[in-house]
């Protein structure tokens, strides 16, 4: 596996049952575990937990740690911060006050329930799609998503912009090699240039990284039609889930309908 590749495949090979588990039935059990989360109302602490309690299960069965899960899982916030207006803007009892550039700026309760309802469902649903990530390769992936009826131009699309994202990191790292083995350091005085100088030679490095990834991308898209390839990629055929599986998925699907009601009568 090449630098790249290990640096962008989420996928961690263990030994595990979520590993072991068809990629139809993650992929059905992760989706309806995002739906749900989402559609928890604000301020639904009890089901929170019980969603938590899934995700925490499923790194423990997954053999990967809760840290991993976790440390990955924080991805969601900066996508956080765009809800932090609704402390403001949500009306309720005021919680805090505080001056802001001449005026005062207040901080209702309902803004504080809401915005933590936010973080909390966004890092429940990352945290779900980690696992699924990190637990299923992408061609099992693809697989399930073509077996779910996922238009074939959509799921080669999918396929294509992965491998090629491989490609141009593949060629970011040479240059960068290249560009590390042509620089010259001195010990005690600074190199480099200026900052303008610095942004040109960013600029010209991704104009070159772009004609580079462009070219590669088409010598190997020629090698693959000389090879056969037709817009389709064909995997071997799919087996049919057995009764345990389709029994996991329809009790997995109870129990999120469960913490959806609970969810419901508990939230505001």
């Amino acid at each position: 596996m090449s630098d790249a590749a290990r640096l962008l495949d989420p996928y961690q090979p263990h030994v595990s049952l979520l590993h072991d588990l068809d990629a139809r039935v993650k992929l059905a059990l992760a989706v309806g575990f995002i739906l749900i989360t989402a559609l928890c109302p604000p301020g639904a602490w009890p089901a929170y937990v019980l969603l938590l309690t899934i995700t925490i299960s499923g790194a423990l069965l997954s053999q990967l740690g809760l840290g991993y899960v976790m440390k990955r899982s924080l991805l969601a916030l900066p996508f956080i911060l765009a809800a932090v207006p609704l402390l403001f803007t949500t009306a309720g009892n005021t919680w805090l006050s505080f001056p802001f550039f001449g005026t005062t700026a207040n901080i209702s309760d309902a803004g504080v329930v809401r915005v933590a309802s936010i973080a909390l469902k966004s890092w429940l649903s990352v945290q779900a799609a980690v696992l699924l990530a990190a637990t299923t390769t992408i061609q099992d992936l693809l697989a399930a998503l073509r077996a779910y009826h996922l238009p074939r131009l959509l799921a080669v699309t999918v396929a294509l912009m992965w491998r090629y994202l491989f490609v141009m990191s593949d060629e970011a790292l040479r240059m960068l090699r290249a560009r590390t083995a042509r620089s010259g350091h001195l010990a005690g005085r600074k190199t480099g240039g200026r900052l303008t100088w610095r942004a040109r030679v960013t600029g010209g490095m991704a104009g070159s990284l772009f004609l580079r990834s462009f070219e590669r991308s088409e010598a190997i898209y020629h090698a693959m039609v000389s090879r056969g390839y037709d817009g389709e990629i064909r995997t071997l055929p799919t087996r049919r889930l057995s009764q345990n599986e389709i029994w996991l998925m329809i009790g997995g699907s109870i129990v999120l309908s469960m913490i959806l009601l609970i969810g419901i009568m508990t939230g505001g």
